[in-house]
């Protein structure tokens, strides 16, 4: 595996230190920029070659917080993906933070394995939720929909072949994989994942993601 370039932003420098620490111990990481907030870490990528792979960033920081930082990666380094550190666990909350194009969602009391789970399936898949942020999405009575609906709230229609597919993307599926799975083509699946970015609403691999837990087209058994 190529080695994957991690960032991190946080105003608790001890928390951050300590994060720091554990990724060490990550052979398939190296921690290429902290900072103490958003407008410091937005400094450092302005000269920054190679960019980061991954930003871990805290939810509550002071000045730029975790909402408006992320919003600034997306239009300057969309390539960026973002997972989101933070207490907050509630189905709601996961869920715009997901509209905000977040590919990940890890609380602050996350173990050394889920912080390592968490970077290599949002590096590999695209996406990243713990049990309980799986959990949470699923228990929000609030958050399910009876009519299958997109992030923009417009009723929509899936044909077999595409819930089968975003099923399969759930299951942490590449697109070779789903590909002979299926017995078609890499580009074909590809072609179906655009569209259903497109048919969705959805931001990216962690939006398809949430959209089908949102709209019964995936359940989750938490163990």
């Amino acid at each position: 595996m190529n080695t994957i370039n991690i960032a991190i932003v946080d105003d608790q420098v001890l928390f951050r230190q300590g994060i720091m620490a554990l990724l060490q111990q990550i052979p398939e990481v190296k921690v290429i920029a902290d900072a103490e907030d958003g407008m410091a870490l937005l400094s450092m990528l302005e000269v920054m070659q190679p960019l980061p792979d991954i930003l871990l960033m805290d939810m509550e920081m002071p000045g730029m917080n975790g909402i408006e930082l992320n919003r600034k990666m997306r239009e300057l380094y969309p390539g960026v993906k973002v997972i989101m550190l933070t207490l907050f666990d509630q189905g709601r909350y996961v869920f715009k933070m997901v509209e905000e194009g977040v590919c990940g969602y890890l609380s602050k009391s996350c173990n050394m394995g889920e912080l390592q789970e968490a970077i290599l399936k949002v590096y590999d898949s695209g996406f990243f939720f713990s049990d309980l942020i799986k959990s949470a999405l699923q228990k929000s009575s609030e958050f399910r929909t009876k009519q299958i609906q997109s992030f923009n709230r417009i009723d929509i229609e899936l044909t077999n072949r595409e819930k089968e597919i975003i099923q399969l993307i759930c299951h942490e599926l590449t697109n070779a994989e789903i590909a002979e799975r299926l017995f078609i083509s890499a580009r074909t699946v590809e072609g179906h994942r655009n569209n259903l970015l497109l048919k969705t609403g959805s931001k990216n691999t962690a939006g398809l993601v949430v959209f089908a837990i949102k709209n019964g087209i995936y359940e989750i058994i938490i163990s």
